[in-house]
């Protein structure tokens, strides 16, 4: 299916690796040009070489914070108007909510609530002018079935939700379309070390904890982030116009749930 989009701009946090490399590859592949975003240099420009050598796309690396005022406006210098946006950050530590401080759960709002929201501040009247945009906000499956140790994230992730709920109204007859991503396990580096702490708690060997996990999937696997890239291409797609305001979970039906 041809999405539409090539020629397209893009920009795409947390994405030198795991879910956001995911996302930048499949946009790279429609024929977007994507500038990537992260903090480390040299994995950052690895990542950005290797979507090119298999898109044939042109990518910019931007190694920024883009939780910071001034990570956000160099990626914004080199991509001063995207019509596509995916707010990816990795999540705070896990841990338990009675070790944390001010100074824990302002970390936590402002990377994975606040940042999101200034980075669609500073692109949505953009996309309005132009009469095309797609935003995409990767948050996490804990939005909809809290976990115990990621208390951090389920706080900031929901207030996130919340927030994009209200906004999305507000754009959609303007042709932008604004959705959250709610990844369940996925194989990435962080995946890891949530099993590892998960593992340290409950006292037993990480394959054990591991083993545990992949057996709450239904699908007997963990997902691969190139899956998760494609569903987010096509929510930046023409085809997916009409879809906006939602939670889309994507767990491999680990939930129980009917809604």
């Amino acid at each position: 299916m041809d999405l539409g989009i090539a020629g397209r701009k893009a920009i795409v946090g947390g994405a030198s690796q795991g879910l956001g490399r995911g996302c930048a590859m499949a946009l790279a592949r429609e024929g977007v040009h994507v500038t990537i975003v992260a903090r480390t240099r040299d994995k950052l420009e690895k990542t950005a070489a290797e979507i090119e050598a298999k898109t044939g796309t042109p990518v910019i690396p931007v190694a920024a914070d883009i939780n910071t005022e001034e990570g956000r406006a160099e990626a914004l210098k080199a991509c001063p108007e995207p019509d596509i946006l995916v707010n990816n950050s990795g999540g705070p530590p896990p841990g338990a909510f009675r070790d944390w401080g001010q100074e824990e759960w302002f970390s936590a709002l402002n990377n994975n609530m606040l940042s999101p929201i200034f980075m669609i501040k500073d692109t949505i009247d953009g996309m309005i002018e132009r009469k095309f945009g797609r935003i995409v906000n990767v948050t996490s499956s804990a939005v909809k079935a809290p976990i115990g140790i990621l208390g951090l994230s389920n706080g900031a992730r929901a207030g996130l939700t919340g927030f994009i709920a209200g906004l999305a109204r507000e754009v959609a007859r303007h042709n932008i379309t604004v959705n959250n991503l709610l990844p369940g396990d996925f194989a990435t580096d962080r995946h890891k070390s949530n099993t590892m702490e998960m593992a340290k708690k409950a006292g037993i060997p990480y394959e054990e904890m591991h083993a545990k996990r992949v057996a709450l999937v239904a699908a007997g696997r963990f997902g691969d982030p190139a899956e998760f890239g494609e569903y987010c291409a096509f929510l930046c797609s023409e085809q997916a116009g009409f879809i906006t305001a939602q939670n889309l979970l994507i767990d491999g039906g680990k939930y129980p749930g009917t809604f």
